[in-house]
């Protein structure tokens, strides 16, 4: 959970006046699945890593 919170304050740090909203549902086993507008943007399942929370808000810049 701490590493989603992280990536959670690196999006409202950069595109605060953007996000309609950003849900965090918590699972088990370490799964992490990244969405923006209900597509798949990353998932730790697949790759078997913890993405860099930069990765993510550059993923989520290139949707805006």
């Amino acid at each position: 959970m701490p590493k989603a919170l992280g990536v959670a304050e690196a999006l409202l740090a950069r595109f605060k006046n953007d996000i309609a909203s950003l849900e965090l549902i918590p699972s088990g086993g370490g799964v992490f699945e990244f969405f923006v507008d209900g597509e798949l943007v990353y998932s730790k399942k697949a790759t078997g890593k913890h993405p860099d929370p930069a990765f993510l808000v550059e993923e989520v810049a290139k949707r805006l």
